[in-house]
C-alpha cells in the first residue's frame, strides 16, 4: 500500500492524473492525503499533483502520541541512516510538526537507527491532515521544475500560455507515456507538447497560425525529442484514422478570441468530431466554459469533469473524454 501526498486544491482532479497514470485505484482518504494498493515507480516521479509517493506503514489520528504509538508497533523492515520528515497538511491538523519529527525519531533511535538528516538512507513522512495521520517510508519525490519550464523563459513566449504544472497533469489524465502518440490540436506555444514529450510521448501538435507553429517548434526543440508541429485546420487534421493515441487541448476563450460566437461552437464542435476520428484513446479538453454538450455530439463519453478556478472572473473547465 502507498500514500500520496497531493498538492493543489483540487484533490480529485489530483487523484484522477494519480489513478491514469500511476496509481490505478488511487482513493482519497483526507485532505491532500490518499492510499494506492499499487502505484508504478517509474511513472510516479512524472505527476504534477502529487508531491511525495511513500510505502505506508500505516494510519491513525491526528496527534502525536497516536503517530509514535502506530511506529512504535510496526515491522519497520529497513537498515539504514534515517531521517523524519513531518508536514501539517494545509494546516488543517494543528499539529506540532516538530515536535511530531522529535518524537517520531526518538523511537526510531530507540531502535538502534541512526538519524541523518542531510543525507539519510530512508526517510519517513508523517503527514497530518484534518483527523488523520499517515506514515509512509518515502519512495518517490516527484519532479517539481515547472518554474524552469514556465511560459516566459521558454524560446517563444505568447501572454496566455498555459501553466507547464497543468499542462503536465492534463497530459497524464489523458494517458500519456512512453511511446505513446498525443496530438495537441490547438497547440498555441506548445506547452502541452512539451509536457508530453518529457513523459516520453510522442508530441503531435496542429495549429491554424504560422507565427505559433514556428514558435512551437522552437520551444519543443529546447525541451523535447521526435515532435512534428504543423500549421492546419482543427476541424480538419492532416491525419488517418486513428492514428493518435491521446489528445489534449486547450479551446479557445470566448472573451479572448476573434472568433463570433457561433463560429467559436463550430471550431470546438468541428474539432472534437475530428480528434475522435484520429484518436484511439482519451481526449482530455480544457476551456472557459462548459463544452459537454458538443462532446457529446461528437460521439464523446464525458467520463469526469473539473472546474478549476484561475481567477475571480474566470474557471477552466476540464472535460476528460472517452
Amino acid at each position: 500500500m502507498y500514500l500520496l501526498e497531493l498538492v493543489g486544491a483540487d484533490d480529485e482532479f489530483a487523484v484522477a492524473e494519480a489513478r491514469a497514470a500511476a496509481a490505478p485505484a488511487a482513493e482519497r482518504v483526507a485532505p491532500g492525503l490518499a492510499v494506492a494498493p499499487s502505484l508504478d515507480l517509474g511513472r510516479a516521479g512524472d505527476l504534477a499533483f502529487t508531491r511525495y509517493a511513500s510505502r505506508l506503514v500505516g494510519r491513525t489520528d491526528a496527534s502525536v502520541e497516536s503517530a509514535t504509538a502506530l511506529l512504535d508497533a510496526a515491522n519497520v523492515g529497513i537498515e539504514g541512516t534515517v531521517a523524519v520528515r513531518a508536514v501539517d497538511l494545509r494546516g488543517s491538523a494543528g499539529v506540532d510538526t516538530q515536535r511530531a519529527e522529535r518524537e517520531l525519531g526518538g523511537v526510531l533511535t530507540d531502535r538502534g537507527f541512526s538519524v541523518d538528516l542531510d543525507d539519510p538512507d530512508f526517510v519517513l513522512r508523517a503527514a497530518f491532515s484534518a483527523d488523520t495521520c499517515a506514515l509512509g517510508w518515502l519512495a518517490v519525490a516527484t519532479d517539481r521544475d515547472y518554474d524552469a519550464r514556465k511560459p516566459t523563459k521558454r524560446p517563444f513566449f505568447q501572454p496566455g500560455s498555459m501553466d507547464p504544472m497543468l499542462a503536465r497533469g492534463l497530459v497524464n489524465l489523458a494517458g500519456a507515456r512512453d511511446g505513446t502518440r498525443l496530438l495537441d490540436p490547438m497547440c498555441g506555444t506548445g506547452g502541452v507538447l512539451i509536457e508530453a514529450g518529457l513523459v516520453g510521448a510522442h508530441p503531435l501538435g496542429n495549429d491554424a497560425q504560422a507565427k505559433m507553429v514556428r514558435g512551437a517548434r522552437e520551444n519543443l526543440a529546447a525541451y523535447a525529442d521526435d515532435s512534428a508541429v504543423w500549421r492546419g485546420d482543427a476541424t480538419r487534421l492532416p491525419l488517418r484514422d486513428a492514428a493518435v493515441d491521446a489528445a489534449v487541448f486547450d479551446a479557445p476563450y470566448g472573451r479572448q478570441s476573434k472568433i463570433e460566437a457561433h463560429g467559436l461552437s463550430d471550431l470546438v464542435g468541428g474539432a472534437l468530431a475530428e480528434v475522435a476520428r484520429v484518436t484511439t484513446g482519451r481526449c482530455v479538453l480544457v476551456a472557459d466554459r462548459d463544452w459537454r454538450d458538443e462532446a457529446r455530439e461528437a460521439d464523446w463519453t464525458v467520463s469526469a469533469r473539473f472546474v478549476r478556478r484561475v481567477h475571480r472572473s474566470l474557471d477552466r473547465h476540464v472535460l476528460v473524454l472517452e
